[in-house]
């Protein structure tokens, strides 16, 4: 399906923003309203809130300023009107003692008409849970902090 092609090269480019630190594009590519999910009990995660999303990418280049994804699988299935997409990564980045982590997962979209409507991130909430706990201990308090929207 040309639509699925076009939507899979639209997500790899929109990693590649991310890659570059730049969350405006992102930001923009969020329709009305959104759901946007960040399983696990830790600083990244978002619970149920109104106030859009912005604070949650903002905390994503604090806590981790030099991330970065590698991705392995795009798959998209469906129509303009209710598109789902499942994007497989790798992501690394440096901690703030100059030592290299990474996790993985996966994105599960779902886009109308070109906007992403509902966002779930699922990764090794476990490994991420103890990388957050080591980027505070090295002085950032953000990464300690509780979720968006739980304030």
């Amino acid at each position: 399906m040309i639509y699925a092609s076009i939507v899979e090269r639209k997500l790899r480019a929109a990693f590649a923003v991310l890659n570059r630190g730049d969350h405006a594009p992102i930001l923009a590519s969020f329709g009305a309203p959104v759901e946007h999910a960040f399983f696990g009990r830790h600083a990244r995660r978002i619970a149920p809130f109104d106030g859009g999303i912005e604070p949650w990418y903002g905390r994503l280049k604090r806590i981790f300023p030099d991330l970065r994804f590698d991705i392995d699988a795009v798959v998209v299935r469906g129509a303009p009107w209710n598109i789902v997409a499942l994007v497989e990564w790798r992501d690394h980045f440096t901690l703030p003692d100059g030592s290299r982590r990474g996790n993985q997962g996966v994105h599960t979209l779902r886009l109308r008409w070109g906007k992403v409507v509902s966002l779930r991130v699922y990764c090794d909430t476990q490994q991420l849970e103890r990388v957050l706990a080591d980027i505070e201990s090295q002085g950032v308090v953000e990464a300690g902090l509780v979720p968006i929207g739980e304030a």
